[in-house]
């Protein structure tokens, strides 16, 4: 008992998931054994149904397949088909020709009906009924679906590398993910499958349309042979049976071929696009109403002429009317919700367009414009050694200084020449010029042994004579003494003095809050009540400012907020601020001067002169600026700017040492018309530095 159990365990279960792979075996064999062994009448009439049911289904699902791609299987039911189609006209014939002398009921009713009930029992009509059907078949629809389905094969294999470089491209340019270019891989290998296929198919049903036709004449001869000798017929009744079946037997088989061809042709000339087809036939055939509308102009015409069936020709042209009407009916009401639709759309997007502050694009704390020659010195993937060039600038800058340097916002600008550049801070031109990207820029320094070719031309950083060369030129210059340096160091030197220059410009409330916050965390009791207890955080920014305007660095940032916080009881004023943050930074101050060097080499103004000076200096109340006599300022004007030249010739540096009074006029007086002259005041020169004097202004 338990053997007997254990035997039904092991039976495999068919389960329902399982049926549709049993299912197409099943019709492999059943093709294979009606060929081999004799079918009885009834299973024939039932394969002779289910035959003509498939070739319905398929026709239909080709028909409402929204794309090719959809019903990928078709190839295969083709040709599962057609061979099915193949054996019964082997089974059928058999019948045919061993029963057909018994009476056309003794082959089976599908093949009776087909040959009395459709062709009413006439061969000769039905003869030319078939052979008209094998004509459309195989002429029409065969051939002309096998050379669309060849040409689409062509060119969908030809088409695979291109489409197959387009994914990798997406992918490549993050378009796209991994799973989505393998499922777009997928569908174009499977596109190019089907085609393929497809092909392939179409040379099945024109060879069956072929054996059709071969079939049916060997039918009705081998008919008339075994009737008149084997069954004693005669030549009238011969003709009569066996023609009769042999054309039901073969317009059972040719009308689901003709079936499955147009099928078929539909599927190949499907383009690959999720649609129905009813739709897209419908809507792309009558979306213009003109072509209806002359059509039953014209059918109304004919119906009217004398002679002409006026009823089928006047029906027609009154339908086409109708759907003319219906068409623009139809469309005027797609037109007005279209336009209020658009409406509701602009109205949505005017609403969600409304001005707001972030259409107020701010302005640039540094930018830079190039002309589009330009460009390249900018573009990474050019080579562009520009952005670098910045970047250490902004380094460079943001470690002497001791604040960060805004980030320098770079664009393209068609307004400019092609090789012009633009310099902007807060929007403000500041500087600009023209450099040659392929050329490098020969700079005299002051001090050369000959003349070089070149287009002659300034150095924009420092205003030096300068001449654009070729690079083959670059050791010869080198060589006469000349600097030689490329368009993107031009450009970037020039950036870098114009950011030194207006340094002040670049440092405001949130940079003075960054440093604050930075600074908290290393003396944080220096920084937890300075503001705004001590001082107003404007006041602060004023003071770095000032020291900035005068090329004083910030970086020591504890010493400056430790002196102000010193003196925020004793005053408010941010020059007076300044001023003693500048004596607690002297040392720095003259470090940035002189280096390390004991002996200061200093310019100095007659007693009296300073006199004058302090008598003529007229002190507005409301700018608190000192105003200096303009006949006496162009003559002390001249005299520094003598005295200046002769120090930078000399290797030193300018400084011009004067009273704690004078020193913040004299120093706004030189910023701009003598900018490398330095103006220093008595208290702020360290002890342990050495004066020496190499001119007095005023003897």
């Amino acid at each position: 008992m338990k053997n007997s159990l254990s035997f039904f365990k092991n039976i495999p279960v068919i389960s329902k998931n399982s049926m549709p792979t049993v299912g197409a075996p099943i019709v492999v064999l059943a093709t294979l054994a009606m060929i081999v062994l004799p079918v009885p009448v009834l299973i024939l009439d039932l394969f002779f149904t289910f035959n003509i049911a498939l070739s319905m289904v398929v026709l239909l699902v080709t028909v409402y397949t929204r794309r090719p791609l959809d019903f990928s299987a078709f190839p295969t039911i083709l040709l599962i088909a057609t061979l099915l189609r193949l054996a019964l006209n082997v089974a059928s014939t058999r019948i045919v020709l061993l029963h057909g002398h018994e009476g056309s009921g003794s082959v089976g009713s599908v093949i009776e009906a087909f040959g009395h009930v459709v062709i009413g029992g006439n061969y000769a009509v039905g003869l030319v009924v078939f052979l008209i059907l094998m004509i459309i078949n195989f002429m029409v629809v065969t051939k002309g679906a096998g050379r669309i389905s060849e040409v689409s094969a062509r060119f969908t294999l030809d088409a695979l590398p291109g489409k197959q470089m387009s994914i990798d491209a997406d992918l490549n340019a993050g378009l796209i993910n991994q799973d989505q270019a393998r499922a777009r891989r997928f569908e174009v290998t499977k596109e190019a499958d089907f085609y393929g296929s497809m092909d392939g198919a179409s040379k099945f049903v024109k060879g069956d349309a072929i054996a059709g036709i071969l079939i049916l004449f060997i039918n009705i001869i081998g008919g008339f042979l075994i009737g008149m000798v084997q069954y004693s017929l005669e030549l009238n009744k011969a003709v009569e049976i066996y023609t009769l079946l042999t054309i039901g037997d073969g317009l059972v088989a040719q009308i689901p071929s003709l079936l499955l061809s147009i099928g078929a042709a539909i599927m190949v000339t499907r383009q690959n696009t999720d649609e129905d087809m009813s739709q897209q036939v419908i809507f792309q055939l009558f979306d213009n109403p003109k072509s209806l509308m002359i059509t039953s102009f014209i059918l109304g015409i004919m119906g009217l002429v004398p002679g002409m069936p006026h009823f089928p020709f006047l029906l027609l042209a009154i339908i086409s009317t109708a759907g003319v009407y219906w068409i623009f009916i139809k469309q005027k009401k797609k037109l007005a919700i279209k336009e209020t639709f658009d409406i509701k759309k602009s109205n949505d997007v005017l609403m969600q367009k409304e001005l707001s502050w972030n259409d107020v694009q701010p302005v640039d704390s540094i930018g830079l414009e190039v002309g589009y020659r330009l460009i390249p010195l900018v573009d990474r993937e050019q080579n562009g050694e520009l952005l670098d060039r910045i970047k250490g600038v902004r380094k460079k800058l943001s470690q002497d200084f001791g604040f960060l340097i805004p980030a320098v916002h770079i664009r393209d600008n068609l307004e400019l020449t092609p090789n012009r550049y633009r310099i902007t801070l807060m929007g403000v031109i500041v500087g600009e010029s023209e450099i040659k990207p392929n050329q490098e820029l020969a700079i005299n320094p002051g001090q050369v042994h000959g003349d070089i070719k070149g287009e002659k031309t300034v150095d924009p950083a420092f205003g030096l004579e300068s001449a654009w060369i070729q690079k083959e030129q670059r050791e010869h210059a080198q060589a006469l003494g000349y600097t030689v340096v490329d368009a993107s160091t031009v450009l970037a030197t020039h950036l870098s003095q114009l950011l030194t220059n207006n340094a002040s410009q670049l440092i405001g409330y949130e940079e003075v809050q960054n440093l604050l916050e930075i600074l908290s965390h290393t003396a944080p009791k220096l920084v937890e009540n300075f503001i705004p207890e001590q001082l107003p955080l404007r006041v602060v920014v004023k003071v770095l400012q000032n020291l900035l305007n005068e090329a004083v660095p910030i970086r020591d940032i504890k010493t400056i907020v430790q002196t102000l916080s010193e003196y925020s009881s004793k005053s408010q004023e941010s020059d007076i601020l300044t001023a003693a943050v500048r004596i607690s930074l002297k040392r720095l101050i003259i470090q940035e001067i002189n280096g390390v060097k004991i002996e200061l080499p200093v310019i100095t103004l007659i007693p009296d002169l300073e006199q004058v000076l302090n008598k003529s200096m007229k002190v507005s109340s409301e700018e608190s600026l000192g105003i200096i006599e303009p006949g006496l300022a162009q003559r002390l004007q001249t005299s520094l700017s003598k005295v200046t030249q002769e120090q930078e010739l000399k290797g030193e540096p300018a400084i011009l040492l004067t009273s704690g009074i004078l020193r913040t006029t004299l120093a706004k007086f030189v910023k701009n018309t003598i900018p490398s002259l330095r103006v220093l005041s008595y208290q702020e020169i360290p002890d342990e530095k050495e004066i020496r004097i190499v001119q007095t202004i005023g003897n």
